[in-house]
């Protein structure tokens, strides 16, 4: 899976690929889609898995969604 592939609005891909990530890490895979579904989600997991990420991106989306 790629970031392109989440149905993010492209300014959030354009970001995310400024910054060279391209591929989401196992907690991003498992959390944006459930994030986007406006479902409740808990994650633990080690520093540096992309935790906030997973949580801000879909997030970012859903308000973009709003306008």
């Amino acid at each position: 899976m790629q970031f392109s592939e989440l149905p993010f609005h492209k300014s959030i891909l354009k970001a995310v690929a400024e910054e060279r990530f391209h591929t989401p890490t196992l907690v991003q895979q498992k959390t944006i889609p459930f994030i986007l579904e406006k479902k409740n989600v808990i994650v633990c997991a080690q520093t540096g898995t992309g935790k906030t990420a997973a949580f801000a991106l879909p997030i970012i989306q859903l308000l973009l969604d709003k306008q």
